[in-house]
């Protein structure tokens, strides 16, 4: 019996990082739906941008408020992580702050640990306020309804228990301390649950090590639910903002991708020396170029976007940015990048779970990314003009998904809006967007 909580505390631990690494396997296949591209490149400006964007939270401080709170939360999360390493030790081993013998260093940990976990109290507070009271803009718009908007709160709830938690169980701590009990030596420095320690005057040694003790279980069992609800949470940034912004574009933000394919016949039309009646290249044996499936142009659901689009998807933080920085949202279009990658998301998850249930392959459910999740109207109202991937901060590219479902819609369906196909129609007979020949071009000049 005297293992018992031991063997029981090394269960709960193999069972949380187990089903972690479980939906850590799926989340890595999902991604790897995605056509392969080479980011390889340019390592030295990865790591440096990776250092700065997801470690030093560059851009998240852009608007300080929400800036400096998130910061608050995003060193208070990983410092108190230090304390967790000492309670799964504890936990294994049945001891009580097993890192106490490092005197004075030790109180300035717990001291630090302790008014990091009540600047993220007041964060969290102040997030819930903006979110429910304030009621923000960007965060009230269509696609945060239902299941977003709780995920947002439940988020916030769950990181209240758990330092709240963290204090109860030092509170108490500190108390038996100050009484004596058995095991609880004299160690750490409380600056903050020394204000909670009058609650516990009168209480008897017995009900304040339960105190204690449950404070405890509850503090690390809720850390590795916490760690398995990530995957189903828009938190799951904590986790890919580093390899996302190490796989960020390095090019200038307006540059387009060009297919190959059609660079090619761009190249062959350019060149004075080509022949334009020649019969295509005969390198197949006879019959087997027509069983070579052309390549799709552009993207219609996921499995036609890259990894690092997919990845993009699943990084994506909800916070809206993107959506109130983008001018079509802006003038009430139906466009709303943040949508954009929670649908991407959404349709990926769909996509898995179809994977999961047909023994890992993947059976046709006659649903698309394009009309069932996205609408034609979402993507053709976008300008191109990058505020979106501007705003992010953890820099994820809407605007690449967009434009890869426009060139399926062009270059697939011939479905551009009629505007569009006028201006692509006079670019090929008159050489400009205009409907006038050249000769006809200055004719403005002579008219009173």
């Amino acid at each position: 019996m005297e293992y018992l909580p031991n063997i029981l505390f090394a269960v709960i631990l193999i069972i949380g990082i187990g089903f972690f690494a479980h939906n850590v396997r799926k989340l890595a296949r999902n991604i790897k739906l995605g056509k392969d591209v080479d980011v390889s490149e340019n390592k030295g400006q990865r790591w440096k941008n990776m250092a700065k964007v997801a470690l030093g939270q560059t851009k998240m401080v852009v608007r300080p408020i929400p800036g400096i709170l998130h910061f608050l939360v995003y060193v208070g999360f990983i410092i108190i992580n230090l304390e967790v390493l000492e309670i799964i030790i504890d936990g294994l081993l049945g001891t009580h702050r097993i890192f106490a013998p490092l005197g004075s260093v030790y109180n300035v940990l717990i001291g630090s640990f302790e008014i990091l976990a009540f600047l993220v109290i007041v964060a969290v507070v102040v997030f819930w306020i903006r979110r429910n009271a304030i009621k923000l803009q960007r965060f009230i718009k269509p696609e945060m309804k239902g299941w977003p908007k709780k995920d947002a709160d439940l988020i916030l709830y769950i990181e209240l228990v758990l330092m709240t938690l963290f204090l109860i169980m030092n509170a108490a701590d500190f108390q038996l301390q100050q009484v004596g009990a058995d095991h609880y030596t004299q160690a750490g420095s409380f600056p903050i649950s020394q204000f909670i320690f009058p609650f516990f005057d009168g209480i008897s040694s017995q009900s304040l090590v339960l105190i204690e003790r449950g404070a405890w279980w509850l503090h690390i069992v809720g850390i590795l639910f916490f760690l398995n609800y990530l995957y189903y949470s828009k938190h799951l940034h904590i986790l890919l903002a580093f390899p996302n912004t190490y796989y960020g574009k390095l090019e200038a933000k307006g540059k387009l991708n060009n297919l190959d394919s059609v660079t090619q016949e761009v190249m062959l039309m350019m060149d004075p020396d080509a022949d334009p009646y020649a019969a295509p290249a005969e390198d197949l044996p006879a019959g087997e170029a027509g069983m070579t499936e052309p390549e799709k142009f552009g993207a219609s659901d996921v499995t036609d976007l890259n990894w690092v689009q997919l990845l993009n998807a699943y990084t994506c933080t909800e916070c809206g940015r993107c959506t109130s920085e983008c001018p079509a949202n802006l003038t009430g279009k139906k466009l709303s990048p943040r949508k954009i990658m929670m649908d991407t998301r959404d349709r990926l998850e769909e996509v898995g779970r179809n994977i999961n249930g047909n023994k890992g392959s993947f059976e046709d459910d006659g649903k698309q990314l394009l009309d069932d999740y996205i609408t034609r109207e979402e993507l053709w109202a976008c300008t191109s003009c990058n505020a979106c991937t501007e705003a992010c901060p953890v820099s994820i590219d809407p605007l690449s998904i967009i434009m890869d479902m426009r060139q399926y819609l062009v270059m697939e369906q011939s479905a551009a809006p009629s505007d569009l196909n006028n201006m692509m129609g006079n670019i090929e007979n008159n050489g400009a967007p205009w409907p006038f020949n050249q000769m006809d071009r200055l004719n403005w000049k002579d008219e009173s």
